[in-house]
């Protein structure tokens, strides 16, 4: 568990990374401390060959070579003088020489595989090593001695860096542990904290989170928590008092309604009277009523909770649409108005019927009203169509197209009306209906040649 934390994490990947390098530190320092050993071997051997040249005779007293060959750590000696290979001191060789090194021409790479060349030996070899004498004095040296000594001094040498690296890497980390723990992951806590802290109550206005992190990162992080918490909390309450207006107009709208179908039915009436001032006025009056009316059930229909899940039945779009230019034909005016439909085929469309058809005739209703506003009237056509992933159905008119105020809230309720009087709550049940079905509603093109407005519905995966 401890391991799943960002500091337990944080604190393993340390150990790792600080072990790694001192590996790689590790490899040539154990290199570097074999050459040292050997190359203290050969100036031993050197200052021992010289106390032997400093006799007269150039010999010593048996015991007294083996006590210097003993000191230098070596089995024997061979100083080149003068193009002269001198064996200086020697005491009988348990062995032959198993291996050379020579010190004076090798590389890095060259020294490292020396190295591990005598870690995995079994330490009972007899090397001989060649080296430059210090000070010049002769052409090289030459040493041969037990490779056990050098084998056990590089092992001890190696445990002591291992113990010395693995003490820092503990050290670093810890220190790095509580570094991370103070600096970044208390500041993350505190966010966290603040984000479940805010989930219980975002509406409670003191729960927003106060900037206060050290770091930059975390202190950014801080500020753009603030400030959408504080856009959720004023759109939380916004929408808190939409939700108790809703409510109230959806009450106000419900008794109008009743209030204006009596009054619709005594209208009725009125225009059965001989009164030609009552005839005048009365359809003026029916329509004003008729306007209120489907005000009202509009508002009370977008004022629910959201639209029921649609009920998917397979039918005819031809049908459909032939249905919807019947019903916009028997409402047409005296004004010069034409609805026509074309569906290319015998298209089945599965969708909610009764929803397509609210959708679809909510645009032509929009469309013919918008004509018969004009002395010229106008034309609306409907078009309908298979694709091979859904039905593309299309209303287009030859209106003077819609005004850039209404474009820009087409589909939202109370904005996007382009008539005198609209709520806009139409073309937004409409979008609503369409994206239920996982469809799109968009206006395709507008303009002076007219508005077209395209629904598209896909197929069942």
């Amino acid at each position: 568990m401890f391991l799943k934390s960002l500091t337990g994490r944080f604190l393993l990947l340390t150990i790792i990374f600080v072990m790694l390098a001192e590996v790689l530190i590790f490899v040539p320092s154990v290199a570097r401390f074999r050459v040292d050993y050997l190359q203290e071997r050969l100036e031993r051997s050197q200052i021992a060959s010289l106390a032997l040249l400093a006799t007269p005779n150039d010999m010593v007293e048996p015991e007294l070579e083996a006590e210097l060959l003993d000191n230098a750590g070596v089995l024997n000696i061979v100083l080149r003088r003068d193009e002269m290979r001198e064996l200086i001191l020697s005491q009988p060789m348990p062995a032959m020489v198993d291996r050379d090194y020579d010190l004076r021409m090798a590389g890095p790479l060259t020294l490292i595989n020396d190295t591990f060349a005598t870690l995995m030996g079994d330490g009972d070899r007899v090397i001989r090593v060649i080296g430059a004498p210090v000070k010049g004095a002769g052409l090289l040296i030459e040493i041969a001695l037990y490779e056990r000594p050098l084998r056990a001094a590089i092992v001890d040498y190696g445990l002591r860096i291992l113990t010395l690296s693995a003490v820092i890497s503990v050290l670093t980390a810890s220190l790095l542990f509580f570094a991370v723990r103070r600096f970044v992951v208390s500041p993350i806590t505190r966010l966290v904290n603040n984000i479940k802290a805010y989930e219980k109550a975002p509406e409670d206005g003191r729960r927003l989170i106060k900037p206060k992190a050290g770091v930059t990162e975390l202190f950014d992080a801080e500020t753009a928590l603030r400030s959408m918490q504080k856009q959720l909390t004023q759109s939380l309450r916004q929408k808190e008092r939409l939700a108790a207006l809703g409510s109230a107009v959806s009450k106000i709208s419900h008794d109008l309604r009743n209030i204006l179908t009596t009054a619709q039915l005594l209208a009725d009436r009125m225009e059965t009277s001989d009164d030609p001032r009552v005839q005048k006025s009365a359809p003026k009056l029916v329509n004003s009523i008729s306007r209120a009316v489907n005000l009202c059930e509009s508002t009370l229909g977008y004022g629910k909770v959201g639209e029921t899940v649609p009920m998917i039945t397979e039918f005819s779009m031809k049908h459909l649409l032939n249905d919807i230019v019947e019903s916009e034909l028997l409402a047409v005016n005296d004004t010069p108005v034409s609805i026509t439909s074309q569906v290319e085929g015998d298209v089945r469309l599965a969708a909610d019927k009764e929803q397509i058809y609210r959708v679809m005739s909510n645009i032509v209703r929009n469309a013919r009203q918008v004509l018969e506003a004009r002395p010229e009237g106008g034309q609306i056509s409907l078009y309908g169509c298979e694709q091979s992933d859904g039905w593309l159905m299309s209303v287009r008119d030859n209106g003077p197209g819609l005004p850039m105020r209404a474009q820009d809230n087409l589909f939202e309720a109370f904005k996007g009306s382009v008539r005198k009087g609209g709520s806009g709550l139409g073309l937004a049940i409409s979008a609503e209906l369409v994206q239920g079905h996982g469809g799109t509603l968009k206006v395709s093109q507008t303009g002076e040649a007219g508005t077209e407005f395209q629904v598209w519905l896909p197929k069942s995966s």
